[in-house]
């Protein structure tokens, strides 16, 4: 009979091998994406190994084995004619693959992951020494990969749900005279662009630390045809001659990545105007660690120990925050920066949860 030891043993080396395989198939999704794959089948039905090349301009031999893989992993599905072997991607797994304005969308994950597995050296050292890692050497597999993350939940939720669950904001990003939006941490831009859209009288102005990110913002404000009303600029967000006089100050999923939260948000204490408002979105995690923990701590701390809590270190001191910020923390840097009204809001979301800050 076996022992304790050995269930344990084998249900940790069971449990492993299939994390294995589902990193298989987000990197194989990365190939897919990147070698524009998934368009081909979207676009061209069902396809065998020589069309893929042929569409692609990618070789036959390559092309064939990531289709029979992906068959056989269940993404594709896969027939028998008198041509050979024909693939085809199913109308639902398209949608995930191929959208990216889809909330179920994937593709941006595996890139991220590309990311991070670009820097595992750069991690190790930081371990060892307790130095951060520079978000620039996630490269655009990271950068691109986090905008495109968010960029469903910007474009589906933004303008429609979140914004309008405070009545007042709404209220008065749709009123004259037009009203002004600072977008800090704006990474890809993809908040700003929701925002743009949603209300067509606002202008937005978004910052980042990273230069790249803007340039990348700045591109996709430009073919979202928004970029009359959106601006973006490289500025720190904790800058103390950032100033301004803004109806609404937001920053979407970035106060947990920044070395020196309260000054960030001592800095969006004054770009608000006396009557305007301060919003927050940030991870929803537990109240209080315990372990094991649900899938969404999971997701976080995983998260946290490749990608956050090191990029939050990049600059000193820094406040170690990593992903996992509690809500008792977020309140805490709050009252630190200065501000005397705490609300958690009652958005339902699985992922993020909301703050408004005032006085």
């Amino acid at each position: 009979m076996p022992t304790l030891e050995t269930m344990e043993r084998d249900a940790l080396a069971e449990r492993l091998f299939g994390s294995m395989l589902g990193a298989m198939d987000l990197l194989a999704i990365y190939l897919g994406d990147r070698l524009g794959f998934y368009a081909a089948l979207r676009d061209g039905g069902s396809l065998t190994s020589t069309d893929m090349a042929e569409r692609t301009a990618t070789d036959e031999r390559y092309a064939r084995e990531w289709l029979e893989q992906q068959a056989v992993t269940g993404i594709l599905d896969a027939t028998t004619s008198d041509r050979g072997w024909v693939f085809r991607l199913p109308a639902g797994h398209a949608e995930v693959l191929t959208d990216p304005d889809c909330l179920a969308a994937m593709v941006p994950a595996a890139r991220f992951l590309a990311g991070i597995g670009g820097v595992l050296p750069e991690l190790v050292d930081a371990y060892r020494t307790g130095v951060g890692v520079p978000y620039r050497l996630y490269g655009s597999d990271g950068r691109e990969g986090q905008a495109g993350m968010t960029r469903p939940l910007f474009v589906n939720l933004l303008g429609s749900a979140w914004l309008p669950a405070l009545p007042d904001v709404d209220a008065r990003l749709r009123a004259d005279p037009p009203a002004r939006i600072a977008d800090i941490g704006c990474g890809g831009g993809w908040s700003s662009i929701a925002m743009a859209r949603a209300y067509p009288k606002v202008t937005v102005d978004g910052c980042d630390l990273d230069p790249s990110s803007i340039d990348l913002a700045r591109a996709n404000a430009e073919n979202a045809g928004v970029a009359d009303r959106v601006t973006f600029a490289i500025r720190d967000a904790g800058d103390p001659l950032l100033a301004g006089d803004y109806d609404l100050v937001c920053a979407f999923e970035c106060i947990h990545d920044m070395a020196n939260p309260v000054a960030a948000l001592t800095a969006m204490r004054r770009l608000v105007r006396s009557d305007g408002t301060v919003l927050i979105a940030d991870e929803k995690v537990a109240e209080h660690f315990t372990a094991p923990g649900d899938d969404i701590e999971r997701f976080m701390y995983g998260f946290s120990i490749l990608h956050c809590l090191a990029v939050g270190r990049e600059g000193e001191p820094s406040a170690t925050t990593g992903a996992v910020m509690r809500r008792d923390t977020l309140h805490g840097y709050a009252r630190e920066a200065g501000f005397t009204s705490i609300e958690d809001l009652s958005i339902a979301h699985d992922w993020w949860r909301f703050y408004r800050l005032s006085g």
